[in-house]
């Protein structure tokens, strides 16, 4: 419409379009009238004449951001912004743009790489690129386009942290990038985008330290008392993270931080802690951004050794952490991990900056409260609590754990430990082992030396007992299986502490020692767990491989590294159970490994995840059909099942999925090699475990898998089988009808398959029986058929053992 107006009732229409760039109308209107912008450029229609105030308004719409509620709007503002500035580029000659190139290439710089948006940071890059490729008057327009392309701004962590970095580099963009993250970042709604601002602000204070020093810190200490928490939370973040960089600027000039930072910006920062205190601004939830940020700020600090020893304000922060740490279970659960680890961090960095009296030597006073009040911590009811706490007794420094090292590990100790009242407390399990683990590394290691000074003979073994009793925790709650976190934890423990004695003191592993870690890593190798068997395999294959030294003791190294060799292993993906059980089931054929891989594979075989229980079986089996022609090895295999399913009986989570497993091997013949010997060995001792495990038992799943085992059983020939049909037959009178059925169902399947077992005569009998009778009906009319079954068959009918009956008591006795 307006190509066929006069130009000055076109210009009209460019007036009303404008008029839509008010902060009263909506980001609808906004989104339009960028629109109509564009396709007017494009069209010729918007005259040179207007483009200053043109430009003026997209600027404005290139940072379009409206909080609403819980998030904002202005995406699509944004990014229309981004298409009127290509449609610029096209549309005009460069001369006509000249006066606005630096503004416009400046705009569109920060919003390609602090946009929250994707799809606004695309278009943006978009943009510039078409305007470096046809206006050419773009500063450094090449070199950013190649940093800042179309899939480069797709990672928002790499264009706030690295893509900055670089552009900040040529003058004309540094002062303009970092005044937008100080006015629109580390204010934003989002708490993503002002933690990346604050780093950003640190990676960009290089690029501009005095600007950084003399402008952004003494902008942003007033705002670190701001009413908004949002502003509160980016500015303490920001100041912390600035004056951080400032620090390693300064050193490597060796001049202290203060040479950047006058007297008033100094007493500031000191005082942020104490007014957020007063104002108790540490409360609710605003409290918890709060400390994490002074958190934050109390590390950074500590690290840039800001003059402040001795001060009263030490106390203060230390007060402040104890606090957190101590109010764990009170914070929200998304955050918690979050504010935990930064209280942690935060007391490292103070502990080593601030308490080192001497060249290592700690302050006698805050030594005799900090560690004893920690290790009091470590008996809290909250599991959080002893979360926190462990965690900080494993970063405590080495000049304050010297002296007090056994009463610390014991502490720790007991907290791996389950008893009755914390059984659920496995996150508190696992960062003990954290903990213990980082002492290890933190106090060294000397053969001779005392348990109260370093890692020695005296102390290690109770520190691998701890560890290794980590890798049996299988404690479940209604999350699942919660165990699984400390049994990762206590891998990493036995990996990082075996290689720090291998490299220092190897006599302090003992063969035992060794043996078993590597045979408990294996058997989370095999288990069902995607992620700690991938876990696991790392472990196992860094211990096998490790050559500076090489681990002392490793039980069959030479087969292990014929079987895992360095070169192909990197190409393994143990997560994925098609590639990982093929590989762990050559481990069967190591005797010492035998054991534990066969009691992990259990629990796969027999678990609920089809694409384990069908990869883990199929591996099973290719082992088991390998070693069919040897006796002596299915011997040894099946010696070693028997001796697993002993070692866990009545122990469900082993022995259900166990039964699953056998029901699996005796269904595809694995052990027909047995069934021509009357009353095998491995026969009878696994109806008498059976009939062990499913005594007294009321647990569906298990009577159900011990049915399919028990009629599996019936290849085998001699005494053993009238046994079998004994106890299957007692369960076809069991109190569950849900049993009685199955048991009816698997036995006439069982006859079907085995039928050479039942004499021809009867067999059309037994077979009616089965498959005419009501399973659920009373039992007196169930035992009855039973019991016709019964005397079919040969077998005994079992006898009802009457109950004892209770005599009353006379008055007079």
């Amino acid at each position: 419409m307006a190509g066929r107006l006069p130009k000055v009732l076109a210009d009209d229409v460019v007036g009303s379009v404008l008029d839509c760039f008010s902060f009263q109308e909506t980001d609808k209107a906004w989104h339009g009238g960028c629109l109509a912008l564009a396709e007017l450029g494009r069209r010729g229609l918007l005259l040179p004449l207007r483009l200053k105030e043109v430009v003026t308004v997209i600027l404005k719409a290139l940072i379009y951001d409206e909080k609403r509620g819980a998030c904002s709007v202005g995406a699509n503002v944004r990014d229309a912004a981004c298409y009127v500035c290509w449609a610029f580029a096209r549309a005009y000659e460069p001369q006509e743009l000249k006066p606005f190139v630096t503004t416009i290439s400046s705009a569109l710089v920060i919003a390609a790489v602090f946009d929250r948006d994707v799809n606004c940071r695309r278009a943006a890059s978009a943009a510039f690129q078409e305007n470096v490729g046809r206006q050419g008057t773009f500063p450094h327009g090449i070199d950013i386009l190649t940093a800042a392309d179309y899939f480069a701004v797709g990672n928002i962590s790499n264009c706030f942290l690295v893509i900055s970095v670089f552009i900040a580099g040529f003058p004309e963009y540094t002062q303009s990038m970092i005044d937008h993250l100080l006015t629109m970042k580390i204010n934003h709604w989002d708490g993503t985008i002002r933690e990346l601002s604050a780093k950003a602000l640190h990676n960009l204070a290089p690029r501009a330290p005095e600007y950084s020093a003399t402008h952004v810190l003494p902008a942003l200490l007033p705002m670190t008392l701001s009413p908004d928490l949002h502003v509160r939370h980016g500015a303490i973040l920001s100041c912390a993270e600035i004056v951080h960089a400032l620090y390693k600027l300064a050193a490597q000039r060796d001049r202290p931080v203060t040479d950047y930072l006058d007297e008033k910006v100094v007493q500031s920062l000191k005082q942020i802690h104490q007014q957020l205190h007063d104002r108790h601004l540490y409360r609710g939830l605003g409290g918890e951004l709060m400390r994490q940020a002074v958190c934050v700020l109390i590390e950074n600090l500590s690290l840039s050794r800001m003059p402040f020893k001795g001060d009263a304000v030490i106390d203060g922060w230390q007060w402040l952490i104890n606090d957190t740490l101590r109010s764990l279970h009170l914070i929200s659960s998304h955050s918690r991990q979050q504010i935990k680890d930064a209280a942690v961090s935060a007391l490292s960095a103070l502990c080593k900056e601030y308490y080192r009296k001497l060249p290592g030597e700690a302050g006698p006073a805050i030594e005799e409260e900090l560690i004893p009040r920690y290790l009091a911590e470590l008996q809290s009811p909250e599991a959080m609590t002893r979360c926190g706490f462990s965690s900080a007794l494993g970063t405590l420094p080495d000049f304050l754990l010297r002296g007090r090292l056994q009463q610390v590990l014991t502490g720790l100790i007991a907290v791996t430990r389950i008893s009755p009242k914390d059984v659920s407390f496995a996150e508190a399990r696992r960062d003990g082992m954290r903990a213990i683990s980082r002492i290890c590394q933190t106090v060294g290691v000397k053969e001779d030396g005392t348990p109260d000074e370093a890692m020695c003979r005296e102390n290690i073994s109770e520190v691998y007992a701890a560890l290794l009793d980590g890798m049996d925790d299988y404690t479940t709650d209604s999350r699942g299986d919660v165990g699984s976190c400390v049994r990762e934890a206590a891998m990493t423990s036995l990996m990082d502490l075996t290689l720090l004695l291998a490299q220092t003191q190897p006599t302090l592993i003992a063969a035992p020692v060794c043996e078993r870690i590597m045979c408990c890593v294996a058997q989370q190798a095999s288990e069902k767990i995607d992620r700690i068997r991938a876990h696991a395999a790392h472990v196992f294959l860094t211990l096998l491989h490790f050559d500076s030294p090489p681990i002392p003791h490793v039980p069959h190294r030479g087969e292990l590294e014929k079987l895992f060799p360095r070169s192909d292993m990197a190409s393994v993906d143990w997560k994925a159970a098609s590639q990982a059980f093929p590989l762990i089931t050559q481990l069967l054929g190591l005797p010492t490994y035998r054991y534990y891989v066969l009691l992990g594979l259990a629990v796969s075989v027999g678990g609920l995840t089809a694409s384990t229980i069908r990869h883990s079986t199929q591996s099973l089996f290719e082992y088991v059909k390998g070693i069919q022609s040897d006796p002596q090895a299915l011997g040894n295999f099946s010696e070693t099942l028997l001796q697993v399913f002993e070692d866990n009986l009545l122990n469900d989570r082993v022995s259900v999925s166990l039964l699953k497993m056998l029901n699996q091997l005796l269904a595809n013949g694995c052990f027909d090699i047995f069934t021509t010997e009357e009353n095998h060995h491995f026969c009878v001792k696994l109806l008498e475990l059976c009939k062990e495990e499913i005594k007294k038992s009321k647990d569906i799943q298990k009577l159900l898998s011990s049915i399919s085992v028990l009629c599996g059983m019936v290849q085998f020939c001699g005494d053993v089988r009238k046994k079998v049909l004994l106890q299957l037959f007692l369960l076809l009178c069991h109190s569950f009808p849900v049993i009685r059925k199955a048991a009816a169902s698997q036995v006439y399947e069982m006859v079907l398959t085995y039928s050479d077992m039942v004499d021809a005569d009867v067999l059309e009998e037994v077979m009616a029986v089965l498959s005419d009778t009501a399973w659920d009906e009373k039992l007196p009319v169930v035992r009855e058929r039973r019991n016709r079954l019964c005397d079919l068959l040969g077998v005994p009918r079992p006898q009802l053992v009457p109950k004892p009956t209770v005599t009353e008591a006379s008055p007079g006795s």
